[in-house]
């Protein structure tokens, strides 16, 4: 008798693909550019309140969800709460990552993309945020 699965289960696949994506999910959040697109999209979604950022931002980016935030551009349709379905980088130099995300929420897909300065404390933080290819907020 196998004592590990449960009695009248077939399938071997479900428990070695969840703790795959399990494993996944860690790998992701250890990160920073996955770290900060989670929360940026909880702020700009509205489910979080903008001052959350206010200890991960420097520069323009803080004023930018300021301004941003109010309207929740990211905003669930159809009560389908929107998720980080990939994020990219790029470092054009140390101690800075341009990076992108592709953020779903049902059938509807939307882009945002940031950038992430390490600071002399070794810490992360955003300095930039942009949503479908227009700077938020900046002057022109």
């Amino acid at each position: 008798m196998d004592r590990t699965r449960p009695a009248g289960r077939r399938d071997q696949r479900r428990p070695a693909a969840a703790a795959a994506s399990a494993t996944a999910r860690a790998r992701r959040q250890d990160r920073p550019h996955y770290w900060f697109a989670d929360r940026l999209l909880a702020v700009l979604s509205g489910q979080r309140p903008v001052h959350w950022m206010l200890g991960h931002t420097i520069g323009e980016a803080y004023e930018q969800l300021v301004r941003l935030a109010p309207g929740a551009p990211l905003r669930p349709a159809d009560r389908v709460t929107p998720v980080v379905r990939h994020c990219g980088e790029f470092h054009p130099g140390p101690g800075v990552i341009e990076a992108f995300a592709r953020i779903g929420s049902g059938d509807r897909v939307s882009a945002m993309a940031f950038r992430l300065e390490q600071g002399a404390d070794q810490r992360w933080r955003c300095a930039a945020v942009e949503l479908g290819g227009e700077r938020i907020g900046v002057p022109g």
